[in-house]
């Protein structure tokens, strides 16, 4: 199991600095280093959220995963080979709970070997962001294993949340793990002897206040955007990664406790304040201008000086982005026709994605080789196995560039045409400012206190 652990964990963590453009872990001090171990997560992202967790976590660990994954002829044999343990669900057709009896004791044992365990007690993955009613698994598999040695064992159960930014988007997705201190399980322990029922519950609710301080929830994907973009707008005084991911999201939990409140309280006021951020955000768009850069002034030798420095950058990379682009177009177009027609959930479609670029573009890449070896024999395939990689992501740079370049070009030119534009838009943004600065003064301490989802 070392071996296959340690390659899929490889495999899993190169796949994912691909995918993704950044990828950051914080409190990764709570995780101890050392003793029985059960992580909980919250389970957004399919089977990328197993992947982010085994390849970044430091300690092995054997993952809990639902029974029908270890048919899949994909994802089977990985399951195997980092030994993960099958649980049978009810709308799995599982009735009889005492078929997972097996499930429990292999963690038991694992557990007071010292292993770890990792498990998403929501029992299932969904796109929004919030957390669904946790399963009390993850509660019963650690008072199980602890009421088999008389509470000798000292399990720790850490709470990891899973926050992600455009998840399914290549190169541009971000994804934040946050490890949050282990949960308290004393009293639990001493309750299950007599109620266990009552103190697997407990557990459960106090797993899921854990898991809530370690994510930032919305009522839906389109809020949590606004959300972002209203973080990025109090925060604008530096570069956008300048404030701790910590930070950022002990922010963005707080004003979601405030708009939960003033949604109830002043629903007319919000929903005012709600829509004015999106109307900005949108004219914003259209205009070809960002936030941060609304507030930097430009004169027309900057402007020129910059268009002269892209095109000259953009048009002395082309060649090697051509030949990127040459290579790539077949897979690139074979995945994205594929995942048209199985059109997966938008929790899925980040999965769909690795798991059919980690199989079309190896075997477009054999095609081409051996065209490459057709047409040139070695000397032609020797350059398209050694320029294969980096000008894929030379090409992916240079797109981007393009893209960012024709969104300022669009940007100059309407601030050329509407000479009052940023004057404008600089007065609706500070209003909205003045206004999430008034509603903040407002809040009750109640609220500010409150549990991150809101329930004072």
């Amino acid at each position: 199991m070392a071996i296959g652990y340690g390659l899929v964990r490889t495999l899993a963590r190169w796949v994912l600095e691909v995918f993704y453009r950044r990828i950051e872990i914080v409190g990764i001090e709570h995780l101890p280093e050392g003793g029985p171990l059960i992580v909980a997560a919250n389970h957004q992202n399919a089977l990328v959220d197993p992947m982010l967790l085994l390849g970044l976590v430091p300690r092995p660990m054997v993952p809990v995963a639902k029974a029908p994954l270890f048919r899949h002829p994909v994802i089977g044999p990985f399951l195997r080979m980092v030994g993960a343990l099958p649980v049978l669900r009810r709308q799995e057709g599982n009735v009889d709970p005492a078929r997972n009896r097996e499930t429990f004791a292999a963690v038991s044992a694992h557990l007071a070997a010292g292993g770890a365990v990792l498990i998403f007690p929501e029992g299932t993955s969904q796109p929004e962001p919030t957390l669904m009613p946790l399963r009390s698994g993850a509660a019963r598999m650690l008072l199980e294993a602890e009421a088999a040695t008389d509470g000798a064992l000292g399990v720790a159960l850490v709470p990891i949340g899973l926050v992600y930014h455009e998840p399914g988007t290549f190169r541009a997705g971000r994804a934040l793990l946050t490890v949050g201190e282990p949960v308290p399980t004393g009293d639990c322990l001493a309750l299950y002897r007599n109620e266990p029922d009552g103190a697997a519950h407990r557990l459960t609710d106090r797993l899921s206040t854990a898991l809530r301080r370690q994510i930032v929830e919305a009522d839906d994907r389109e809020t949590l955007r606004l959300l972002r973009a209203l973080e990025s707008i109090a925060h604008a005084g530096g570069p956008p990664d300048a404030r701790a991911a910590t930070a950022r999201t002990a922010w963005m939990q707080g004003a979601m406790r405030a708009y939960r409140h003033f949604r109830e309280h002043e629903p007319a006021r919000v929903a005012s304040f709600r829509a004015a951020v999106e109307r900005y955000l949108s004219d914003l768009e259209r205009a070809g201008l960002s936030d941060r850069g609304l507030a930097q002034p430009y004169s027309a030798g900057d402007v020129v000086r910059y268009a002269l420095r892209a095109a000259t950058s953009l048009l002395l990379a082309l060649p090697a982005a051509a030949w990127g682009m040459a290579s790539h177009l077949l897979p690139y177009t074979l995945t994205a026709l594929i995942l048209r027609r199985i059109t997966p959930e938008p929790d899925e479609e980040a999965t769909y994605k690795i798991i059919g670029s980690a199989v079309i573009y190896p075997l477009c890449w054999l095609v081409e080789g051996w065209l490459a070896w057709k047409l040139g024999r070695g000397p032609l395939l020797a350059l398209f196995a050694v320029l294969l990689v980096p000008t894929g992501f030379f090409t992916i740079a240079w797109r981007d560039r393009l893209e960012r370049v024709g969104r300022d070009a669009r940007g100059f030119f309407r601030l050329l045409v509407e000479r009052d534009l940023r004057r404008r838009l600089g007065a609706r943004r500070q209003a909205l400012l003045d206004e999430l600065d008034a509603l903040a003064r407002l809040v009750p301490d109640a609220v500010r206190a409150a549990p991150p989802d809101g329930r004072a």
